[in-house]
């Protein structure tokens, strides 16, 4: 039998979990390769033989998405699978094109096959796009969770930027677990708050092995998003959140729409810094896509420690590193903590070094903020070398992780965190209280 030939087009998330749960086993399809893209350094590996199954003893190569044409003319591929996101829907029509017009099939996987059936309820945050205030909510509703007396499990988005058989399965409960394991800062910025707060997070590769262990600790499992992407596990009660300073988004990104559409509940976050008109068209466009979601207003204030080691002095702000690259923000706390205090962006881009130069490269738009990449231990250093290099009074940390753990910093810093604050009713205790009975 003729197998299908089929390449995933990914970053390191989304297409290793396709492939697990549709293709690993199947006797009709062969995956000749993966391509990667958005992340330093994933490309040139390969999906290690242990993870990849009895099909594939020698493994799966991983190439750089620039080499994908070549590949589907060089491997007559039948198939291309679309599994990264926050894409705009044009991008992703820009792919098809160029995969259609070399002679393959393009392809974007549905739910069905995809969502893994948990034996616990499943509480799910989501987005709309990168950048929304996930993190706040999935630490809110495990908060609420814990409060009525259940034993809550974070099952994370995957990260695995490192050695993907080392990562088939993780299990964070400690800070030393974040280093025992070589976390880059992405991956320290999602699990450090979590496991503040007293809650084990699982993240890793494999997600059938995963959510069968979280579910040996847990009452209920919360499913923490990344990107804008959908739900590995299929969900009890799906939260997805809108953003008011990005509004009509969520009609237009690939699969935020999606969440959009699927939501059980539709959070609108940010309504403290967005303006009314904006407010207005994200509830309009979510009351349209999908009328029975329950709406739920929040604001997401930042909180500074010791305002005057920055008031109206010059700063760099660094955040989160995702929300300003493919998430396309051009604020977060840092900035928002800076202009409540009268302080001065200082532009980090004269100061920057390495990796950290190219990343400015690639996305102009950052302009005088510095994002927190690091995505291994030598972009970690030249993160480290551009703060100290950078000419300023003081620095404010944007980060969900506390840089300071990470790094040293040779000159004053504050951090700027923010949690969520529903505004009226319904609320998420409302919906959580009744939905786990």
């Amino acid at each position: 039998m003729k197998r299908t030939k089929i390449i995933i087009m990914g970053a390191a998330g989304r297409d290793f979990h396709n492939f697990n749960v549709c293709f690993k086993s199947n006797e009709a399809c062969e995956v000749v390769a993966f391509t990667a893209t958005q992340i330093p350094n994933i490309g040139h590996r390969l999906y290690p033989a242990e993870l990849a199954g009895s099909l594939y003893p020698d493994g799966i190569p991983i190439h750089p998405e620039e080499d994908l044409i070549g590949l589907i003319k060089k491997h007559n591929v039948d198939e291309v699978i679309f599994s990264y996101s926050d894409i705009s829907h044009n991008y992703v029509m820009h792919k098809a094109s160029q995969v259609m017009a070399a002679g393959a099939n393009f392809t974007v996987m549905g739910t069905r096959r995809t969502m893994i059936k948990s034996n616990v309820p499943v509480v799910a945050v989501c987005a709309v796009r990168t950048g929304c205030g996930k993190s706040a909510v999935s630490r809110k509703v495990c908060k609420i969770l814990k409060d009525i007396g259940k034993r809550v499990v974070v099952v994370r988005h995957p990260m695995p930027y490192g050695d993907l058989a080392r990562q088939k399965l993780q299990r964070f409960a400690t800070y030393e677990d974040l280093v025992k394991n070589n976390c880059t800062i992405e991956e320290m910025e999602e699990y450090f708050p979590h496991i503040d707060r007293g809650t084990v997070v699982y993240a890793g590769v494999d997600y059938k092995t995963i959510l069968r262990e979280a579910e040996k600790e847990a009452d209920m499992i919360v499913w923490d998003g990344g990107n804008n992407d959908m739900p590995f596990l299929l969900p009890d009660i799906l939260i997805t959140l809108v953003d008011p300073h990005r509004a009509g988004d969520e009609l237009t990104y690939y699969p935020g729409e999606t969440n959009l559409l699927m939501a059980d509940v539709i959070m609108v976050s940010k309504e403290d810094t967005a303006t009314k008109v904006n407010i207005e068209s994200v509830k309009g466009h979510a009351k349209w896509e999908n009328p029975d979601a329950i709406i739920i207003d929040a604001a997401l204030p930042v909180s500074i420690e010791e305002p005057e080691i920055i008031r109206k002095k010059n700063v760099l702000a660094i955040e989160d590193g995702p929300t300003l690259t493919h998430g396309g923000m051009g604020y977060g706390a840092a900035t928002i903590a800076a202009e409540k205090y009268g302080a001065h962006l200082v532009d980090p881009r004269q100061f920057a070094v390495g990796s950290i130069i190219e990343t400015f490269e690639k996305f102009p738009n950052i302009g005088n903020l510095l994002p927190a990449m690091g995505y291994g231990p030598q972009q970690i250093k030249e993160l480290e070398e551009t703060i100290n290099r950078t000419d300023c009074d003081a620095v404010i940390i944007g980060t969900p992780v506390d840089l300071r753990k990470v790094i040293k910093i040779n000159k004053p810093s504050v951090r700027a965190v923010y949690d969520i604050e529903e505004i009226g009713r319904p609320n998420l205790s409302d919906v959580l209280e009744k939905f786990s009975g």
